[in-house]
């Protein structure tokens, strides 16, 4: 019950715990939080985690666009040198052939 006043005949809360009750917080009901669906949860998590890696990757970077054209010009650098060597092998092998 509500100090000095009747008996709570209310839903328990046991959040808030030592018998109180909703009908007696003077309308904190509404301001009681649901816990969203176990997908829903899911995805919020996952969204979370998701932002925290970006972070963590980015973190100590004072230009990350920067570092980004750097990486795939790189990869680019890669595959082309990958591409010639095989173009390459291929000649040989094919003048081997040939011999």
């Amino acid at each position: 019950a509500a100090q000095g006043g009747p008996p709570c005949s209310g839903l328990s809360l046991s959040a808030a715990g030592m018998g109180m009750c909703l009908p007696c917080l003077g309308g904190a009901a509404e301001d009681v939080v649901q816990t969203p669906d176990p997908d829903t949860r899911r995805r919020q998590l996952a969204e979370a985690a998701e932002k925290r890696q970006k972070e963590n990757v980015h973190r100590g970077v004072k230009n990350p666009e920067s570092v980004e054209r750097k990486k795939k010009k790189q990869e680019t650098l890669e595959k082309q040198q990958m591409n010639s060597t095989s173009a390459g092998v291929a000649s040989w092998l094919k003048k081997l052939k040939n011999w």
